[in-house]
């Protein structure tokens, strides 16, 4: 519809004929009227006087032949008065229905259509009303306002993404430049610290440059997977071992348990080391000191397929969170989690990389100081 057009909607006087939608449904429904009025005059007219004539033949009424032309004339005569007042009253009546469905309609598609202009801008907090015209406007009011809701979440994350980037880059290269001017200056030497903790830093814009691009791979479905057959057990045993000495370090235990005979797994070990690898590590930077993280494996119930669970006893989730952990950059607490080093993408990675085994990952928690569970549901192959 035109940008006039719109305007005119909105101000609550449609112009009905300026070749919007609402102006060709007002037209096409009015030549229907109109052929409908005509085709009823025309049937009634060439049906209506002989059958008239026929019905006084039979009663013998008028047998002289001025009588029956006199009869006929005037029954031609109130038929044309009685049928063009009924065919106009039913016009008029017709025409107002047709006008007010034809507005509804109208206001309906141009405020979709200014919604979407909208959209179209940038500005997504938009919502189209239902406008009450049956189930299919109704459905296009509410998948038009899903999709709104979708991109407002969309460019939230875009923009929340963008400024953690530049924050998780910010730290590093702050650093490699102190250095670098301290080096350059001769307050600073060369020694053994100031190269490690330079490598340390370029270390860590490498991680973050990986793990972006381990994630876009693998939400993009780009991964490369290397099926095997494994045992539980061994792709179990080899995540904890090496994870144990930073979990030594922190003083937080590692267990491992399996509570029954599981069948082998098919599935990538090194891809599926990587998702037990950061779910480890994000349980250890969100448990305390002298805290617990428990992996276990066990059927899962009722698909005879095969969870691994990543559970800790650290700082839980809340409820209002738990829905949004596996989003980039994503943080429950965000000062917490960039103190603990965290790129605040790993569960996104591991998320990814477990449903390009066909699988799906979960997280639970009984609330913030609580713990939390993740679990890793593999189908059966």
């Amino acid at each position: 519809m035109k940008p006039s057009a719109r305007s005119t909607w909105r101000r609550g006087t449609p112009t009905l004929l300026r070749g919007g939608l609402g102006g060709r449904l007002l037209l096409a429904q009015t030549l229907v009227l109109l052929t409908g009025t005509v085709t009823a005059w025309l049937v009634a007219a060439a049906v209506g006087p002989p059958l008239f004539h026929e019905h006084l033949a039979r009663v013998h009424v008028g047998e002289a032949a001025a009588e029956t032309v006199h009869t006929e004339e005037a029954y031609q005569s109130a038929n044309a008065i009685s049928l063009s007042l009924a065919l106009l009253a039913a016009l008029v009546v017709a025409m107002a229905v047709n006008v007010f469905v034809t507005r509804r309609i109208g206001r309906s598609v141009a405020a979709v259509a200014d919604a979407a202009s909208n959209v179209a801008h940038g500005r997504y907090d938009v919502t189209v009303p239902p406008p009450g015209l049956g189930a299919e406007f109704d459905a296009l009011a509410s998948s038009f306002n899903q999709m709104a809701g979708q991109l407002r979440t969309v460019e939230q994350a875009r923009s929340r993404l963008l400024a953690d980037l530049g924050h998780e880059m910010r730290t590093p290269l702050a650093t490699l430049e102190a250095y670098l001017e301290a080096l350059e200056d001769g307050v600073a030497t060369l020694d053994a610290a100031t190269s490690s903790l330079l490598r340390s830093q370029t270390r860590r814009l490498a991680r973050l440059s990986e793990d972006i691009g381990a994630v876009s791979r693998a939400e993009e479905g780009q991964v490369g997977l290397d099926l095997r057959t494994v045992e539980p057990a061994s792709l179990m045993t080899a995540a904890v071992d090496a994870a144990a000495e930073a979990y030594r370090a922190k003083g937080v235990r590692l267990l491992k348990q399996i509570s029954t005979p599981l069948a082998d797994l098919q599935l990538d070990p090194d891809r599926m080391g990587q998702v037990l690898g950061n779910l480890l590590d994000n349980a250890l930077r969100h448990t305390p000191s002298g805290g617990t993280v428990t992996l276990s494996a066990l059927p899962s119930p009722g698909t005879g397929g095969t969870e691994l669970v990543v559970a800790d006893t650290g700082d839980g989730i809340p409820a209002e969170h738990l829905h949004r952990v596996f989003e980039r950059f994503y943080r429950v607490d965000a000062s917490r989690t960039r103190d603990h080093g965290g790129s605040g993408i790993g569960l996104a990675i591991a998320k990814a990389l477990v449903e390009a085994h066909g699988g799906q990952l979960t997280v639970t928690s009984p609330g913030t100081g609580q713990g939390s569970i993740f679990r890793i549901h593999l189908p059966r192959r």
